[in-house]
């Protein structure tokens, strides 16, 4: 592995604006960087299903050895603060940002790993399998960027979604459902002050109904949320609609769909009952899926960790990933620590020492012999 080119090119990537459904420019880059490593390069229509710039970035490259081939996926976008982003190296191999924008190492760095990988093995001559890239849009709201994805063209029966935070050598295999409820609450509008018992305050009805709702932790599996709430036009006026956003997560699909119509239950029969009205949406995000852990795909990994002198941890996470809708369409994969640290804010960070060792890794998986 070349570590100078490495981290130099994680830089070059941090510098290249790439919010959800923005991502043009990075998959500019992406698409010549894998046309010069001799991948066989294709985009596909999701940027006009979205109305985007872009769409799902897809490449292949015969193998040179015995062996099915694998697919290595890692998103494009990055969540906001997304614009202007600059990596700072310290002294010491960290690298963050200015304080002022994410660092994208979610999921820059899986990118970085795989392209880095690629170019050790076609520099140094070295025997690989058929490998697979997708590089996906818009994995950020609800992975609707590989949701749309054709996986008829998809060779591989197996994948490595490099999109993990934690100690490298940490690997997911089971993953949740996310179930995305949208309430909107409509009581009656009238003056605060010279007629509030001529008004239904729709807010104060949002109210009453969360009360009644059991969040945080429902059991080992399953987990409720009511994270927005909107409502109002002064303070003068009693509102007169109330907008409640909330999900479900539960690595069991069926449990999460139960609760997310418990909740919708809660929510029409106590609005009725105080005489206003409503209407809840729930919008499927994700579908939970579990990789048998005694599966090829997770032996390789362990086996390849322990070859690296790696700890290999094999967990749950309640978190998505592309690997959700990959499993759905008959493709075994697990989600890999990829060095991304403390993601979704301004504090993430990543370091070279970690970018290296999921690049040793990442090559290993490729020359992987079984």
């Amino acid at each position: 592995m070349n570590e100078k080119r490495l981290v130099n090119e994680f830089c070059k990537l941090v510098s290249i604006d790439s919010p959800s459904f923005h991502e043009r420019k990075m998959a500019d880059v992406l698409k010549g960087y894998l046309e010069e490593l001799g991948f066989e390069v294709c985009e596909d229509n999701a940027g006009e299903i979205y109305n985007s710039e872009c769409g799902n970035l897809y490449g292949y490259l015969e193998g040179t050895m015995e062996g099915e081939p694998i697919l290595f996926s890692a998103h494009m976008d990055t969540v906001a603060p997304a614009i202007g982003k600059k990596a700072v190296l310290k002294e010491d191999g960290r690298i963050e940002s200015d304080g002022t924008t994410v660092l994208g190492a979610d999921d820059l760095s899986g990118i970085v790993a795989i392209l880095e990988a690629i170019r050790s093995l076609k520099e140094n001559n070295i025997p690989h399998r058929g490998i697979e890239v997708l590089f996906t849009i818009a994995e950020e709201p609800y992975l609707r960027g590989s949701e749309v994805f054709d996986y008829s063209k998809i060779r591989s029966k197996e994948a490595y979604v490099l999109d993990l935070s934690g100690p490298i050598g940490g690997a997911a295999h089971i993953a949740p459902s996310i179930i995305k409820i949208e309430a909107e609450i409509k009581g009656k509008a009238s003056h605060a002050g010279f007629a509030p018992e001529m008004g239904l305050n729709a807010i104060v009805l949002a109210s009453k109904v969360i009360s009644r709702l059991k969040l945080g932790r429902i059991d080992e599996e399953t987990t409720a949320n009511i994270g927005i709430i909107t409502g109002g036009l002064a303070t003068n006026i009693v509102p007169d609609s109330c907008k409640i956003q909330g999900e479900v997560r539960s690595t069991n699909h069926e449990k999460a769909l139960e609760e997310a119509e418990n909740i919708k239950s809660i929510f029409t029969e106590t609005i009725r009952e105080l005489g206003g009205n409503c209407q809840v949406d729930i919008i499927i995000g994700q579908y939970a899926y579990a990789v048998k852990d005694d599966h090829r795909v997770i032996k390789r990994y362990e086996k390849v960790c322990n070859e690296l002198n790696i700890p290999f941890q094999l967990n749950r996470t309640f978190g998505g990933s592309d690997n959700n809708n990959f499993f759905r369409h008959g493709i075994n994969g697990i989600v890999i620590a990829c060095a991304m640290n403390q993601v979704h804010s301004c504090n993430e960070y990543t370091t070279v020492q970690d970018l290296m060792k999921v690049t040793c890794i990442v090559q290993k998986l490729m020359t992987s012999k079984e």
